[in-house]
């Protein structure tokens, strides 16, 4: 009777569901939870790797944030780097997934090169585009030169404006493979009868891909922006490899900052004040890009 009670539990959905769902959620709670609502003590307190001993002070940590111009110029480049490099990523991920559909000799090789951005370590690969934009020896210089189209050095990583597109393009190097994956899905989810009655009524490639193949893939494309906007928003290890934030700022982000002020600086509360402040941006963003999702979904 206990053996056979047993099996008609674990056969109903009310119980096997959560069953199986309890470790992934045990392992969220161990991974985000607990850091989560440590990071909102320690923001609400004046704990210091000097001092820590937990004294409350309210929102103090967070008028000091918000008073602190390099927290705002973090808030600002955090932003753009994460609309520039989406934008681009969107280009490029539709136009490589379009290739990768396609059938044509060593396609297995070309899959295989275009997923290897994505499957090698983030700091790995920063530390591989940092000897290629080094100020003295890098090859892109050296190319450059040979074709005679740059004398001396351009300091990709000591120049405001250099930096940063230095900074967006590794991002858009790392994050397209990612969306193009996921487009590629779309693009084969599409039914063949569609862009065969597309080519029956005459229509070429621009007129498919305009009004049929963007607006049939538009939910998975905001899917991947999803996906893509939080890696970026949320990244640490490109900016804190290549430029340190620098230079004098110009490259600072909310990861990097809250690294230097609360881990670096040895202020963990106003390390965790300034990490919070994620919070809110990305769920702005998530509920604006699925809310986006949904009303394609329905039109």
């Amino acid at each position: 009777m206990t053996e056979g009670r047993r099996r008609y539990l674990l056969d109903r959905e009310g119980v096997l569901g959560p069953l199986l769902l309890a470790p992934a959620v045990v392992y969220i709670l161990a991974l985000v939870g607990i850091p989560f609502f440590l990071a909102v003590g320690y923001s609400l307190s004046d704990v210091t790797v000097g001092d820590p001993s937990f004294d409350y002070v309210g929102l103090r940590n967070f008028r000091a944030v918000l008073d602190d111009p390099v927290f705002l110029r973090a808030l600002r480049n955090s932003l753009f780097i994460t609309v520039v490099t989406m934008v681009l990523v969107l280009v490029l991920g539709k136009i490589l997934a379009l290739v990768l559909v396609q059938d044509f000799r060593g396609k297995w090789l070309v899959r295989f090169l275009v997923l290897l951005p994505w499957t090698t370590p983030v700091s790995l690969a920063t530390i591989a585009w940092l000897w290629l934009l080094d100020s003295l020896f890098s090859p892109i210089d050296w190319t450059l030169r040979w074709l005679g189209l740059l004398e001396g050095n351009l300091h990709w990583l000591g120049n405001d404006t250099l930096a940063m597109a230095s900074v967006i393009a590794v991002q858009v190097w790392r994050i397209v493979p990612l969306a193009a994956v996921i487009i590629s899905a779309g693009l084969i989810a599409i039914p063949p009868d569609i862009n065969d009655a597309a080519e029956v009524d005459g229509a070429g490639f621009w007129r498919k891909l305009f009004q049929v193949t963007i607006p049939l893939t538009a939910p998975v494309m905001a899917v991947a922006t999803l996906f893509g906007a939080i890696l970026v928003f949320t990244d640490l290890s490109v900016v804190y490899v290549l430029t340190r934030g620098g230079p004098v700022d110009a490259t600072q982000t909310l990861p990097t900052w809250a690294f230097f002020r609360g881990i670096q600086g040895g202020d963990l509360a106003q390390g965790a004040a300034v990490a919070l402040f994620l919070l809110p941006l990305l769920v702005a963003m998530a509920v604006l890009i699925l809310r986006a999702v949904r009303r394609m979904e329905t039109m």
